[in-house]
Parts: C-alpha cells; sequence; structure tokens
C-alpha cells in the first residue's frame, strides 16, 4: 500500500513538473475614447500692410497683406477690418499718424482693382468664407492715394481684424 501511494505521490509531483505553473487568470474590458470638436476661428497670422519709402505722394502707392485664419470644417465665417486708429477715420479713409499728429491717408480693399472696401458691416463688407480645417489666406489689398504730402517720418496705423463665425 505504501508503494502505491509513493507511486500516486510521485505521479501528482512528476504531473505538476511536466505541465508548469498554472497561468495567471486575465480580464478584459473597454475604455471609451472621445473628443467635442466645437466650431471655431482664429487668426493665425496677419502680414505688415508696408507702403514702403516715399516722397512726395503724388501717385497711388499700392501694396497687399495676406490674414491667414483658420476655422474647423464646415464652420461659415466672416472677417472685417475696423477703421484703425487714426483720428477721425473710416473705413474708406483710414490714417495713419506720424509727426505731431500729421496724417497719410490710406484704404484696405477687398478687390485687386481696390474698388471694395474692406471694413466691418455684416452682409456688406467684409470677407466671407468656410472653414476647411487649413490655413485660409485672404489677401488685403491697400492704397495710399495721391494727397497733400505731410512732413517727412515714419506714419503707422494698427487695424483691428475680427473672425465671426
Amino acid at each position: 500500500m505504501l508503494k502505491l501511494l509513493r507511486a500516486a505521490a510521485i505521479a501528482v509531483l512528476l504531473g505538476t513538473v511536466a505541465t508548469g505553473p498554472a497561468p495567471a487568470a486575465t480580464a478584459t474590458g473597454n475604455m471609451n475614447v472621445r473628443i467635442t470638436i466645437q466650431a471655431e476661428c482664429k487668426v493665425v497670422t496677419a502680414t505688415d500692410l508696408d507702403f514702403g519709402t516715399r516722397g512726395v505722394i503724388d501717385a497711388n502707392v499700392d501694396q497687399t497683406s495676406t490674414i491667414s485664419v483658420q476655422c474647423t470644417n464646415g464652420t461659415p465665417y466672416t472677417v472685417g477690418l475696423n477703421a484703425g486708429n487714426g483720428a477721425g477715420a473710416t473705413v474708406a479713409v483710414r490714417r495713419m499718424t506720424g509727426p505731431a499728429s500729421a496724417t497719410v491717408n490710406y484704404a484696405i480693399y477687398r478687390d485687386a482693382a481696390r474698388t471694395q472696401v474692406w471694413g466691418v458691416t455684416a452682409g456688406g463688407d467684409v470677407v466671407s468664407g468656410t472653414g476647411n480645417g487649413n490655413v485660409q489666406n485672404l489677401t488685403a489689398y491697400g492704397r495710399v492715394p495721391p494727397q497733400t504730402t505731410p512732413a517727412a517720418g515714419v506714419y503707422s496705423d494698427i487695424v483691428a481684424i475680427t473672425v465671426t463665425y
């Protein structure tokens, strides 16, 4: 009987050694992953509208600027440009200010022919578009018309860009 118990014990021992340790238990599950994209637009960059260095302003001085906007795909937007900071400026006649508060008149247009003033009136003088998720470039067409030339110096202005969506 002792031999039989020994044989059974050896068989159990050999069976454990032969098969190795019992595998670890596992469990599985899932996690939810999400993001909510909301409509958004932003001004990415705007290059300076630099009319360069001139003497007497006796002819049109034309220059362009690029305004880069980015909006979520499918988002309709408008871009408006205010009158700037020059005293008495309007969107039709903006004013760069220089020495002794002297000014140089200029305008910003939506078209290359420089016939459509770029302002802030929705449905009127703004530029419209629809976002595609990428940066979209808009060209601002500037013009300094012939005018009485003020004193020598640096003349400047700041125009606010507003994207409405």
